[in-house]
């Protein structure tokens, strides 16, 4: 090739706009559905998948209601939020749990949420962290991982630097302990999605995708029902924290809502619809 011809082709190529791209798989969090899947299990796991979604993660409280009907659809269940107790008060229930977990097919179990009264400073995070390496190593050994879902308060200053989730990732393994981010949670905390996952990187697997509508911040949940927003209706810039999430390596992306105005169907509908068509 001649030496015109070879910096032609290599200006046009620089020259060319990045291709664009959408999530190839969309996952559910069924707390989204927590109050519709007792009353009608099979039709709604039915209509998740009919709208798209192709993973879940599911409530281990509502195990025996929404299983059989997952079982009926192509949805794969990637992850189990389990509750908290588990990990702290009741850890002698939890390998039997986690058993369970890897019967099933599962990849991750999750601890999803401290309870106001069990939260406090570093050294309380330091303890946290100590227990969920324990639940990591009881983990790896059947070949499940653990991930820890964030709120608000972690993102609070600690003493001494950093957040207080810094202290309890710092404590925690990171080869046992991962991270699944809900940047609603970040946006609350007056922190952008996007800057949390380049500080965390590969340590976030999993993420929980919604929106929220402009507030104060805050490091607590009392956020008004009226707040919480579909993935493409609120504050949040959602391609900059897909493609934040795509350099950071994120493998499962979760679309939940905690509150709907309506039918949580049709908020799901919404949030899958939009992130279908978003390139990012």
């Amino acid at each position: 090739m001649e030496r015109r011809q070879f910096l032609g082709l290599a200006l046009s190529t620089a020259a060319a706009p990045l291709a664009a791209r959408t999530l190839p798989t969309i996952g559910v969090q069924l707390y989204t559905l927590r109050t519709v899947l007792p009353k009608k299990a099979d039709e709604t796991l039915k209509a998740l998948e009919e709208m798209g979604f192709r993973e879940a993660e599911v409530i281990g409280g509502q195990m025996d209601i929404t299983w059989p009907a997952l079982e009926k659809t192509k949805i794969k269940p990637v992850s189990l939020h389990l509750d908290t107790r588990l990990f702290t008060a009741d850890k002698g229930q939890l390998p039997g749990k986690l058993e369970d977990a890897a019967k099933r097919g599962f990849e991750y179990v999750v601890c999803p949420y401290i309870a106001p009264q069990d939260r406090g400073g570093p050294e309380v995070m330091k303890r946290l962290g100590d227990t969920l390496n324990e639940a990591g190593t009881a983990c790896e050994k059947i070949g499940l991982k653990l991930a820890y879902h964030n709120h608000a308060f972690e993102f609070e200053p600690a003493a001494g630097g950093g957040t207080l989730l810094d202290v309890l990732l710092k404590e925690a393994d990171p080869n046992l302990v991962f991270l699944e981010l809900d940047v609603m949670w970040v946006q609350v905390a007056g922190l952008t999605p996007a800057d949390i996952i380049a500080k965390y990187g590969r340590r976030t697997h999993l993420m929980h995708l919604k929106n929220v509508a402009s507030m104060e911040k805050r490091y607590n949940e009392q956020v008004p029902r009226e707040s919480f927003r579909e993935v493409g209706d609120g504050v949040i810039d959602m391609a900059a924290t897909l493609r934040a999430a795509a350099k950071a390596g994120v493998k499962h992306y979760f679309v939940e809502q905690d509150h709907t105005p309506g039918d949580p169907l049709e908020s799901l509908r919404k949030s899958i619809g939009y992130l279908k068509k978003l390139d990012y």
